[in-house]
């Protein structure tokens, strides 16, 4: 069953548009479904007979013209190699070396921002529209690290912006938080393309900044959201659930932090039931809370 735009309600079109915003659709390209299996293969078949009408007068040539004998030919030159191309793509080991030397030479979260925009060594800086770096608090009780930026903060080059960051807000605000008192931050800091979770070789080369935000802020505790960044961040390839609801440890230049993780504000708008799991571990989150 088809749908036209024209049935929808306005608040149904609006919320189909953002879910195609999220997925990374851009551009709307036809206005009806095309089969393009069957466009491709009548598109082959036609090209077959036409080869063949164009083919059967030179055959018939062929079979009437006179055997002549063949000369003998000189030998072709030997082509030349072709020449090599520079292999521009920076190898990971490489990446991750020069994400470290940037990361570390960083005294301030300004200079960490600083050496951020002018890394080259992750591609999705490629794709993704802009930095989307930390904001809030440079010296936060509490740090709040999710995955990575999505399509609204990409646009507005803010973590938790648009739906994710008002259900954040929220979230926070119900055991008395406010963001402006915190450092709100993703792992990756530039969004994948369709909000597809970045790869290993992305995150490994963006660990030495998120690290480094660590440890310039020096928050007390750290909330982790979501399966990405608490799998990242612990280590671990446990799921969400499994690492949820549970105060942790992590190490940073040589410092331990408390850290919780919970779900992700995207995880509820996904499944509204777990709610109530994201309202427990915040409770318990609020009262292990110190500094």
């Amino acid at each position: 069953m088809t749908t036209a735009a024209n049935d929808l309600h306005p608040e149904q079109l609006r919320s189909l548009l953002h879910f195609y915003a999220d997925a990374g659709v851009e551009w709307l390209l036809e206005e009806e479904a095309v089969d393009r299996i069957a466009e491709f293969e009548a598109m082959r078949a036609a090209r077959g007979a036409s080869a063949q009408r164009e083919a059967a007068p030179v055959q018939q040539a062929a079979r009437q013209a006179p055997v002549r004998q063949e000369q003998p030919r000189a030998a072709a030159p030997a082509p030349m190699p072709p020449a090599s191309m520079p292999n521009v793509a920076i190898p990971d080991s490489q990446a991750i070396a020069e994400a470290e030397f940037a990361a570390s030479s960083a005294r301030s979260l300004d200079e960490l921002r600083t050496a951020m925009e002018t890394f080259n060594g992750c591609n999705l800086k490629t794709s993704a529209r802009c930095l989307v770096f930390a904001e809030g608090n440079a010296k936060p009780s509490v740090m709040v690290i999710g995955a990575m930026p999505n399509a609204d903060d990409d646009r507005d080059g803010q973590p938790f912006s648009g739906r994710q960051g008002a259900m954040l807000d929220r979230m926070l605000t119900g055991i008395g938080l406010a963001r402006d008192d915190l450092l709100i931050t993703n792992i990756v800091p530039w969004r994948p393309p369709g909000n597809r979770p970045p790869s290993q070789r992305e995150a490994d080369i963006c660990r030495p900044f998120i690290e480094r935000q660590i440890a310039l802020a020096e928050p007390n505790q750290l909330l982790v959201l979501g399966n990405f960044a608490a799998r990242f961040l612990f280590r671990s390839n446990d799921t969400i659930h499994q690492l949820r609801g549970d105060w942790r440890e992590i190490e940073i230049s040589g410092r331990k932090v408390p850290a919780f993780a919970t779900l992700h504000p995207q995880d509820l708008a996904t499944a509204p039931i777990s709610k109530r799991l994201a309202w427990q571990d915040l409770l318990a989150f609020r009262a292990g809370l110190r500094g």
